[in-house]
């Protein structure tokens, strides 16, 4: 399973990326105004981040648009940010219809809020490169986040022509993380902090202090 980093920050893209375990990048308008990106260096921002990536990973742009011809224009234009650049699209009619453009023309595309297993399936034949169901967030309104990627997988399975691979997006604990690598989503994105979790176990820290306790005790003075 990849693992995409979701954060628009700077350094935590550079210490990700550093561990030689980071498959790509995921934002959106909410992440860039965490960190205080306004609209007049919203492109200073996202040039930064291609500079720390080299443009060698996936990185997702989300658009702000609504319509069609919107869509296009905004993802045109972020497209042209750079090769591995993603055009992330709500799963709408133009969404949708903006997918199918944007897959004939070879720009990628990152579908996102998927909430079921056929909004799922209907962006893939509309050629998306990534669909992003939300596990948490169903989780949150008493549906089985889980599930649905398991869902997903099968669906995805039973048809080997959808190339479209399954992003899974709202990530809120390990737990969820052991569970969507088993069912075999292709990707998880994930927060910084979850990042961290995923190295961290106390049982390694008690271990690695013995054994160096241990050590010290042989030197020779």
């Amino acid at each position: 399973m990849q693992f995409f980093l979701d954060s628009a920050n700077l350094q935590q893209i550079q210490k990700v990326l550093e561990t030689g375990c980071l498959d790509g990048v995921t934002t959106n308008p909410s992440l860039f105004a965490k960190e205080g990106v306004s609209s007049v260096n919203y492109n200073q921002h996202v040039a930064e981040i291609l500079k720390i990536t080299g443009n060698q990973i996936p990185v997702s742009f989300e658009v702000i648009s609504t319509t069609f011809a919107e869509m296009i224009a905004e993802g045109e234009k972020i497209a042209s940010f750079g090769e591995n650049v993603c055009v992330k699209l709500p799963i709408t009619f133009d969404g949708i219809m903006a997918c199918r453009e944007f897959s004939k023309n070879g720009i990628k595309t990152n579908m996102t809020l998927c909430f079921s297993p056929m909004q799922a399936l209907i962006v893939a034949k509309a050629g998306a490169t990534y669909v992003s169901p939300f596990i948490g967030r169903l989780d949150d309104a008493g549906q089985n986040g889980l599930q649905l990627i398991a869902e997903i997988r099968t669906i995805f399975n039973n048809y080997p022509e959808l190339s479209t691979q399954i992003l899974s997006a709202s990530v809120r604990n390990i737990i969820h993380l052991n569970e969507i690598a088993k069912i075999g989503s292709d990707v998880a994105t994930i927060p910084y902090s979850m990042f961290e979790q995923m190295v961290y176990h106390p049982l390694t820290e008690i271990g690695l202090k013995k054994f160096l306790a241990d050590f010290a005790k042989n030197i020779v003075k």
